[in-house]
């Protein structure tokens, strides 16, 4: 009776446990608490810690700056296998934890046999048929109580690589706004290039008209005429060619945020003045923040970590293990035969075991030792790959430091060159109107204030893009640093 019982207790256990198994395979519960040291969400917070929430209708009016960056950061395909990828690390630091519990596994086992003995004569008398059936039943507890620092090493290792992949998904994330923004701007500078072109072209066709209506009245000549309309028809495939230039940009963003490059997508004006950069003036300064937070650095030293607590690792393998295990098993079979000529019954036969196991390498012919020799230069090509990329970064700070300098120069020069143009194409304009200056003259201050005006335009998105890699290089770009 007892046994019976034992044995529907251990079905009713075995059940439970592939349902539990079943739900695991659906949903895997963190028991561990891993996720905890994943970041907060797969997507980077705002300045106002409001989460991005990846919901959005067809653009309508005026595209956003903040609204564009979160339309790429919840379609970015690179985005979410960074995060998929930290999910990974996190789900291996689980498994290192889980070294720590012991392990419980349950078998139960149900055979059918039929078992037949045919003699001759005259031993026939001993002809017999069996069919017995036999339920098994075993639950099986194996733990390690201790080691040499195994676990611990593995578990550290494994935190290492998830604060790498946190680190790289950190990356990944500012590599997408750099490149959203940096594409947002490409739209901007094209639609005033265009605006630009629109107006020398207006400005073309006045000068035609004029020199047509002085040419009609007679004061002015055929040539004349005839080089304002070659400015214009320049003027015009100019404009044409921003145009294309503007759609381009334009397909190119709105595939960024996920849309079809087909999309029309209408952008604020950029305004004309220098917003604040919300970056410290000191280089002394920008290098330490790229010291401490940029993304790359921090992904390569987590790794250089475990790395090292992978040499622990290789070195506690070859070091003595103790564990425990306890194993308690029943078998009934129907229809046994004790011996040869009895007749069958039924038997029940119970093991229970419980003993302590040590475990120590002796000779492994010299393996574990190249082991840790691998892992040991693993060390240290890691140290000197972390050296040479903390030399690339705070090169690559130094420069986009000096590149922000240089191209707020270029807007000033540029504002000036643009207001001394004008100046010159208003006398120009006035000289040739009063028909004292000629055709040659206007054209050539026409042509200035054209080109000024581009110079103008390109020095401005060079600041701004400069200013998106400053902050990218330090490690610290976020919405503050492209408003």
């Amino acid at each position: 009776m007892v046994g019976k019982t034992a044995w529907r207790i251990g079905c009713l256990f075995g059940c439970l446990l592939l349902a539990c198994s079943g739900l695991a395979r659906a949903n895997p519960p963190d028991l561990l608490l891993t996720e905890s040291r994943l970041p907060p969400s797969a997507l980077p917070l705002l300045d106002d810690d409001t989460p991005i929430i990846c919901a959005f209708d067809e653009p309508k009016g005026s595209l956003q700056l903040h609204e564009a960056i979160e339309r790429a950061l919840c379609q970015s395909p690179q985005s979410r296998a960074a995060w998929a990828q930290a999910k990974i690390q996190a789900a291996q630091l689980g498994v290192a934890r889980s070294a720590y519990l012991p392990n419980l596994s349950a078998n139960f086992g149900y055979l059918a046999q039929t078992t037949s003995n045919t003699y001759e004569k005259p031993y026939d008398v001993l002809d017999a048929k069996t069919q017995p059936r036999t339920r098994t039943a075993s639950l099986k507890l194996s733990w390690t109580i201790a080691d040499t620092g195994l676990r611990r090493a593995n578990v550290e290792q494994a935190a290492a690589l998830l604060d790498a992949a946190n680190a790289s998904h950190d990356q990944t994330i500012q590599r997408t706004l750099l490149e959203t923004a940096q594409r947002y701007f490409d739209v901007q500078t094209a639609q005033a290039v265009l605006r630009a072109s629109e107006e020398a072209e207006n400005s073309a066709r006045k000068n035609l008209e004029a020199t047509t209506a002085k040419h009609a009245a007679g004061a002015g000549a055929l040539t004349d005429k005839l080089q304002a309309a070659v400015a214009l028809s320049d003027a015009r495939l100019k404009r044409v060619s921003a145009q294309g230039e503007l759609e381009n940009a334009t397909g190119s963003l709105a595939t960024a945020i996920g849309l079809s490059p087909k999309t029309r997508l209408l952008l604020p004006e950029r305004t004309q003045k220098l917003p604040e950069t919300g970056i410290g003036t000191s280089i002394d300064d920008l290098f330490e923040e790229a010291g401490s937070h940029h993304p790359a650095l921090q992904a390569a030293r987590a790794e250089l970590n475990a790395a090292r607590a992978r040499v622990r690792a290789v070195r506690a393998e070859g070091r003595p293990v103790l564990g425990f295990s306890a194993e308690a098993s029943e078998r009934r079979q129907d229809k046994h035969i004790p011996i040869s000529g009895y007749p069958a019954t039924g038997a029940v036969f119970r093991d229970n075991v419980v003993g302590m196991q040590l475990s120590i390498p002796l000779f492994e012919g010299f393996g574990r030792g190249y082991k840790v020799r691998a892992a040991n230069s693993q060390v240290e090509q890691l140290q000197a790959e972390l050296e040479k990329m903390e030399q690339q970064v705070m090169l690559d700070v130094w420069k986009s430091y000096q590149a922000l300098n240089t191209r707020k120069a270029h807007i000033e020069a540029a504002q000036t060159l643009l207001d001394s143009a004008r100046r010159s194409y208003e006398v120009a304009e006035g000289r040739f109107r009063a028909g004292v200056g000629n055709i040659l003259e206007l054209l050539s201050a026409q042509s200035a204030v054209a080109n000024a005006e581009q110079r103008r335009i390109e020095a401005l998105s060079g600041w701004l893009s400069a200013r998106l890699q400053l902050a990218a290089s330090t490690g610290k770009l976020g919405m503050w640093a492209i408003r």
